[in-house]
């Protein structure tokens, strides 16, 4: 696969540009305190506030900045003022425990903790574990901006990944491959100076802080809110969004409620699982107007692949294969499926202006196994390490929830191999059903699953679940799934 090149713009340069043009235009919104409404011109004298604050901190030039944050203006504020003083972020997730945030901060030098009101007490203690200062950030003075400006190689923030196969992992994001995902993400989700852009993924993950990069870069209005529940997705309406973005596992949720409908929404971004063929129809009636777009991708770099507006609207009319795959690599990426198999799989390699963490040959090797169909739509079958080897065939759990969710008593599924003295793995699927009181049955689904998967595929251990467990970022926690005790 080709790949479209360019000038590479340097993120903070995208920003300050926003600022001045949007000077008197309102570019951020606090969803759960309206009255928060800062123009171009407030948000950079809050940005001079954010950066004083770092000055009378402590927080040296050149260090990275742990920070326990959500989403919210003054949270923005202090991201910006970091990338344009050489003191990066890092966004921290408040969920992780104790010993698991010690982990990350470890690997971060500034002598200073950030935390905000809501999570000051982790932040303290967080503070003390590691030999920090720590300081909360509330309402942020106003003051003169400083030169807001960077060379492109350095970090603008610093991201963790999800750590949903272990602990999470540093990420480094560059100014100039910031900017460049700026540009790359605005085209794909049609995002300008017109939108109103929100987000219900957590600050500190890559579709909530590089999400909203991507959006102040356009010039695009931005509506906070800390968190995600279904009362705060019905305060959208009263603002005027017309972007946002959700996991499919929210959407469901969202349909449940009836709440999903907000009349001025335009286009709406998934990512982080696909989306149920019967959800897409739901969610298109509900809303029948909205394009929807899957973009693919990790922390590393996003995004690699995406499933167009258009795409959505073939499935819903009948091709449901589509909904399979994450679409077709996007034209500022070289994608390849690295050393296939028989079966056309292999690893995902991707290289691109915009990808955060690149091995040293340019590539990025995501740990995601796939295969092109032949129309070049791109199908993940799982990660390396989820592969499931049974008498010595590869079995990816992916595949097997994807076939298994297809039926119609089938709410969603998750796919692991258990030991086995027989075979080395035996598959085990983890079931939600559609109506708890009437689940289906084992034979069922195993005879539903023969119709497309070869034998050895087929899970030949059940398990009845209310719910799967998963991440504040909405991916399944494989090793968190209930295990009987006979296994």
């Amino acid at each position: 696969m080709t790949m479209r090149t360019s000038g590479t713009p340097v993120w903070i340069d995208l920003v300050a540009q926003a600022l001045e043009t949007g000077r008197d235009r309102v570019l951020l919104t606090a969803a759960d305190h309206p009255g928060t409404r800062w123009t171009g011109a407030e948000l950079t004298r809050r940005i001079g506030g954010a950066a004083a604050l770092l000055d009378q901190a402590g927080c040296p030039p050149g260090t990275v900045v742990p920070a326990l944050m959500t989403t919210r203006p003054e949270a923005m504020a202090m991201v910006v003022a970091g990338a344009a003083t050489e003191r990066p972020l890092a966004p921290l997730s408040p969920r992780l425990t104790l010993a698991e945030l010690a982990d990350c901060v470890a690997d971060l030098d500034s002598p200073v903790l950030l935390s905000e009101p809501g999570s000051a007490d982790v932040g303290h203690a967080l503070a003390r574990r590691c030999g920090r200062k720590s300081v909360v950030v509330g309402d942020l003075p106003r003051a003169d901006a400083p030169a807001l400006t960077a060379a492109g190689e350095q970090t603008a923030f610093v991201l963790h990944t999800s750590g949903t196969t272990g602990q999470p992992r540093r990420v480094d994001v560059r100014q100039d491959r910031l900017g460049a995902r700026a540009v790359v993400n605005a085209r794909l989700t049609r995002l300008d100076a017109g939108s109103v852009y929100s987000a219900s993924s957590p600050f500190h993950h890559i579709g909530g802080l590089g999400a909203f990069a991507v959006a102040l870069a356009a010039g695009a209005e931005i509506v906070a809110f800390p968190r995600f529940t279904v009362d705060a997705w019905r305060s959208l309406e009263h603002l005027g969004v017309t972007h946002a973005q959700a996991v499919p596992a929210m959407i469901e949720m969202l349909l449940r409620a009836d709440a999903f409908a907000l009349p001025s929404l335009r286009l709406l971004q998934y990512g982080a699982s696909p989306i149920h063929p019967a959800t897409l129809r739901r969610a298109l009636t509900a809303m029948p107007g909205v394009a929807f777009v899957n973009l693919f991708g990790q922390t590393e770099g996003a995004p690699l692949t995406c499933l167009s507006p258009e795409d959505h609207e073939r499935a819903a009319a009948g091709d449901e294969e589509l909904l399979d795959s994450v679409g077709r690599p996007v034209e500022e990426v070289e994608l390849i499926v690295h050393e296939p198999d028989e079966t056309g799989v292999g690893e995902v390699w991707a290289r691109g202006a915009h990808l955060f963490a690149p091995g040293a040959d340019g590539w990025l090797r995501t740990g995601d196994l796939g295969r092109f169909d032949e129309r070049g739509y791109v199908h993940l079958v799982g990660r390396k390490g989820d592969m499931i080897i049974r008498g010595g065939e590869n079995v990816h759990p992916l595949e097997v929830e994807q076939t298994l969710a297809r039926h119609d008593a089938v709410e969603e599924a998750a796919v692991i191999g258990v030991p086995d003295e027989r075979v080395g793995e035996a598959v085990m699927a983890f079931i939600v059903p559609r109506d708890p009181s009437a689940p289906p049955e084992p034979a069922e689904l195993r005879a539903f699953a023969r119709t497309t998967l070869a034998g050895f595929k087929v899970p030949e251990r059940w398990e009845f679940v209310a719910a799967l467990p998963r991440n504040p970022n909405g991916k399944v926690r494989r090793r968190d799934l209930p295990l009987p005790r006979s296994i």
